[in-house]
């Protein structure tokens, strides 16, 4: 299986005046920990010799302008997730190679990640890692319309990020 990761990060206009972000998460620990969760989560994910994710780090300004343009909700939030999936278009055909399958865009909020990181008392790393298995999940059909549902999502979060050796709590 390969993945084409897109990771751009747009979060300059924000200090982080309270412990500047000295974690910079390399793109290879994107990729291991989004192959990782493929594999864990091969039976959700449609057959496909390749896929691609995007991830845009953002700040709280820009996130709202997302949640408000595509979920009615002006105020920022911690992650979008938009599946591609979800969108019922024709594939291409008659391509020398296979294209690779698009899952969709992830957006977290890098101001909202690092407040709810020292609210919750562990490191931004670990609350990123959080908060994008929550919107992959998202991107492979995942949803939590109710509490029942909210449970298992958050239970298969822990999963995913102790397969990439971050150990979190739910309470």
């Amino acid at each position: 299986m390969q993945l084409e990761l897109y990771v751009q990060e747009n979060f300059s206009e924000y200090s982080f005046d309270e412990g500047n972000i000295d974690e910079q998460i390399p793109i290879e620990t994107w990729e291991n920990w989004f192959m990782q969760w493929m594999d864990i989560m091969n039976s959700d994910i449609p057959p496909a010799s390749s896929y691609e994710v995007s991830l845009l780090l953002t700040n709280d300004n820009e996130i709202q302008l997302l949640n408000s343009e595509y979920r009615q909700q002006n105020k920022p939030t911690d992650v979008l997730a938009f599946a591609a999936l979800e969108v019922d278009y024709p594939q291409p055909i008659n391509f020398p190679e296979p294209l690779p399958l698009c899952l969709g865009d992830i957006v977290v909020s890098m101001e909202t990640a690092f407040r709810q990181s020292i609210q919750q008392g562990h490191s931004l790393k670990t609350e990123l890692a959080w908060l994008t298995a929550h919107g992959f999940l998202h991107l492979i059909g995942w949803d939590h319309p109710d509490e029942e549902s909210l449970v298992r999502m958050l239970n298969q979060q822990v999963i995913l990020l102790r397969s990439v050796d971050i150990t979190i709590h739910l309470e």
